[in-house]
């Protein structure tokens, strides 16, 4: 276990990944990036995980970059300029990819400030739950660069329309938990004390699918953002309705829903 990152398994089939440089508000470093990159790579062949909670530790959820000095990679040192700086985008970037590619289902527990990078990492999450006093901002223009990073540019407009997430991203401007509720980035809000309830009730609703139906949904509905042409979509959703169709949790989940009871899955 790493200590800019704290791992937890607090119930069967959910690991908890909370960043932990508090008085950095969990900027990101490259200690904390090859964390999260391996327990990333962990996740790619684990069966047992089906929710994974991101979350910070401390008054920030992640504040981005650490502008007091990220670090430099391991390997990278007899690079030049341009190719050292490339490593360091691409081994940041490359975090929202996993997240979107893994079949687990990941829940941002967005507990305080979320910008740059950090924002980044709450729009790969599939659901999105803010304590109130969490602030948002695409920051990444204010300090030089483009406004367009770690996938941003793709996540931000497809979670709260084009219109307003081009604005977030070309004025940078700070956003509050009730606003980000209002224009779709969040799923709900709730006081700073009940933030670990409120994610628990989301994750026994994940929890009562069974786990090829799970994992299936989340690879669909964000394939689908990508799809041009309606009846491709269907086509995917008939071919995973069949998929599911054929295991045995699908009778059991339809068992258990008519008989009013909690299901049990074997994920075959």
């Amino acid at each position: 276990m790493s200590s800019v990152l704290e791992i937890e398994r607090p119930r069967d089939g959910v690991l908890v990944l909370r960043m932990n440089r508090p008085a950095e508000l969990n900027a990101l470093n490259t200690e904390m990036v090859a964390a999260l990159h391996r327990e990333l790579d962990l996740l790619s062949t684990d069966r047992r995980t089906r929710v994974v909670v991101l979350t910070g530790a401390g008054r920030g959820f992640c504040a981005g970059l650490d502008l007091g000095g990220y670090g430099e990679i391991p390997g990278t040192e007899e690079l030049g300029p341009v190719q050292k700086t490339l490593a360091t985008q691409t081994d940041i970037a490359t975090l929202v990819q996993k997240i979107r590619r893994l079949p687990q289902v990941f829940v941002a527990g967005v507990n305080g400030a979320a910008a740059g990078g950090g924002l980044a990492l709450v729009c790969a999450c599939d659901v999105r739950i803010a304590a109130t006093p969490a602030v948002f901002a695409v920051s990444f223009i204010k300090v030089g660069f483009s406004g367009c990073d770690i996938g941003t540019s793709w996540l931000l407009p497809r979670l709260v329309g084009a219109g307003r997430a081009h604005e977030l991203m070309l004025t940078a401007r700070r956003f509050g938990s009730e606003e980000a509720l209002r224009i779709g980035l969040l799923a709900d809000v709730v006081d700073a004390e009940h933030l670990t309830a409120r994610i628990d009730r989301c994750i026994d609703d994940l929890l009562a699918s069974p786990p090829m139906s799970l994992a299936l949904t989340k690879r669909g509905m964000w394939l689908a953002l990508e799809m041009p042409a309606f009846d491709t979509a269907v086509e995917m959703e008939n071919r995973q309705q069949v998929l599911t169709s054929a295991t045995t949790d699908q009778p059991e989940a339809m068992a258990a829903y008519v008989q009013h009871r909690s299901p049990v899955y074997h994920n075959r």
